[in-house]
């Protein structure tokens, strides 16, 4: 693969260079990203100095375009990788490649390229840096457009596992596919007029494995099929998405040769002032990798969309977020933006936001009392869409109020109770069963004059204590109640300045009742930035759309840089 790319970047630059004799060059872009820690030890937060003290994750990413020609590429180091990230990344190397050409009807990729098939349940292909997360393809895509509102897309490759030694390590399988879209509305000539908006949708996955194991008869070939609907009349929107996944016995599923399925309902309203949306989820046994002995977040040839809101306040997000299960899950949402309209005597001179969001997720309901044991097909159980448990995975209910009093000061109240199952989502171990909990969050903003403002935030954790109902026993405790208080202060265009504390006032270890500060300063100017951070930092779960990564506790300094051009 090393050897086609650069003979590819060869083909293309060559091609380039002929482009630009007639169309005087071509246009460059790209950008540089830097962090770098300065870690010392920490026993009270279990904090380690790593043996190099510093380390660092650099990455530059260079696009060249020149008519319908383009090509790119991403030089990424690890010297060493900060915390956080796998520790299979290491050295400095290209870790992204690609050449291609485009033109109207069609769209063809050599190298890296990053793809999402609908709503990416059977195929998504991306990279999340603050997660350490980057499942890219290797290989080839094509797309094309052959009349106007159809889109085709074919993709073929293998996906990046990590990043050693330089250069990057691909899954043991390969994966392809292809896809199909139509917009009624622009291919059909008597739906252009129509107020009744349309978009079908179909997708094909596989994924190639050799079959290694002389224990079991895996299947080296496993597919996965399903199809989409987008509609839209007027303020009404209603989406939908089922897929199917054959027969793909692996770690995540102990083996079995059940058949998976996932599918996704989303119904929205909006008008002026309102806006609706209710969404439901039904997965089961839907972990899709190209490698079926990996595990955590390696080698996903899907992607499950969380059902829960994301949330940014420093407890809420980090402390018990909630995870997505590939394995199984029945999760619900439900949200409602309303605003009071301004000049109302509720409403103000700027009128008053409330929001409403709700969302929960249960275990599947699966049926193995008709399931033969020796059985040679080997599936496990039986279960239908939408077949749920009474085994409670998640459950959130938020609520934030957001009024702007004056030119001046606005004034923003939340209120977020949490449940989570640590036994299936494990975020700690000192708890078991459901962890739940109460959040409440200030946040004020106050503007000084045009370039100096102010914010900030207090916040409360207060953790249940729930009891075995037989023994008595304390069961969920964890480490107790947290505040958090957050200040900010920004000079506009380039200064801004803020310190944090976190303290975990309520550990039942007095020893263990510390102080989590943190103060930072950056500047900007024009398409640079840096930050400059230093103090501690508590170990915990960053997650983004219901993918975590864990953060080890530290304590040093971070500086971070960003450069575009």
């Amino acid at each position: 693969m090393k050897k086609i790319a650069i003979c590819a970047f060869a083909v293309a630059f060559s091609f380039v260079g002929n482009a630009q004799q007639t169309n005087k060059g071509g246009t460059i872009t790209g950008n540089m990203e830097s962090t770098f820690q300065y870690l010392n030890e920490d026993t009270l937060i279990g904090a380690d100095q790593p043996d190099s003290k510093g380390l660092l994750n650099t990455y530059m990413n260079v696009f060249y375009t020149n008519g319908n020609f383009r090509a790119g590429m991403r030089l990424e180091s690890y010297l060493p990788r900060i915390q956080g990230y796998p520790n299979r990344f290491d050295g400095t190397g290209i870790g992204m490649r690609y050449v291609g050409y485009e033109n109207d009807f069609v769209d063809i990729t050599l190298g890296s390229f990053y793809e999402q098939f609908g709503s990416g349940m059977i195929f998504r292909a991306y990279e999340d840096r603050q997660l350490g997360y980057d499942n890219l393809m290797d290989g080839g895509r094509v797309i094309l457009r052959p009349m106007s509102g159809v889109k085709i897309k074919g993709v073929y490759g293998k996906q990046r596992l990590s990043f050693e030694q330089g250069q990057i390590v691909h899954s043991a399988g390969i994966t392809r596919g292809f896809d199909a879209e139509v917009n009624l509305n622009l291919a059909i000539k008597s739906f252009k007029s129509s107020k009744f908006k349309v978009t079908l949708g179909g997708s094909f996955m596989s994924k190639f494995q050799v079959d290694d194991r002389e224990d079991l008869i895996l299947p080296e070939n496993v597919g996965s099929y399903g199809g989409r609907v987008k509609m839209r009349y007027g303020k009404f929107t209603l989406d939908g998405e089922y897929i199917i996944k054959e027969q793909d016995p692996s770690s995540d599923n102990s083996y079995i040769y059940n058949y998976g399925h996932a599918a996704l309902i989303n119904f929205g309203y909006s008008r002026k002032g309102l806006g609706i949306m209710l969404s439901a989820k039904s997965v089961d046994n839907m972990s899709y990798r190209s490698d079926r002995s990996k595990d955590l977040q390696d080698l996903f040839i899907n992607y499950l969309p969380s059902m829960n809101k994301v949330h940014t306040y420093n407890l809420v997000a980090s402390l018990y977020p909630y995870a997505t299960q590939p394995v199984g899950e029945i999760a619900f949402q439900g949200e409602i933006l309303y605003t009071i309209k301004r000049g109302s005597k509720w409403g103000g001179k700027y009128g008053t936001s409330l929001n409403l969001n709700f969302s929960t997720a249960y275990g599947p309901s699966r049926d193995y009392s008709g399931v033969n044991p020796l059985d040679s097909t080997g599936v496990a159980y039986s279960t239908g869409l939408f077949d749920m448990s009474d085994s409670l995975y998640w459950q959130d209910l938020n609520f934030n109020i957001t009024r702007k009093f004056n030119k001046k000061f606005n004034l923003k109240l939340s209120y977020f109770n949490l449940i989570l199952n640590n036994d299936v989502a494990k975020v700690t171990g000192n708890a078991h069963g459901l962890i739940k909990t109460n959040i409440g969050v200030i946040e004020a903003g106050y503007k000084i004059n045009k370039k100096h403002s102010v914010r900030a935030e207090l916040q409360g954790l207060f953790l249940n204590k729930v009891n075995d109902e037989d023994t008595g026993e304390l069961i969920a405790n964890d480490n107790g109640n947290w505040a958090t208080i957050l200040i900010e202060y920004n000079v506009s265009p380039n200064w801004f300045f803020s310190v944090m504390d976190q303290f975990n006032y309520g550990n039942p270890d007095d020893a263990l009742k510390l102080h989590y500060f943190y103060g930072s300063f950056g500047y900007i100017k024009d398409a640079t930035r840096i930050t400059v951070g230093y103090g501690r930092q508590r170990a915990g779960l960053f997650c983004v759309g219901g993918v975590c990564r864990f953060v080890p506790a530290s304590y040093g300094l971070t500086l971070g840089f960003t450069q575009s051009f």
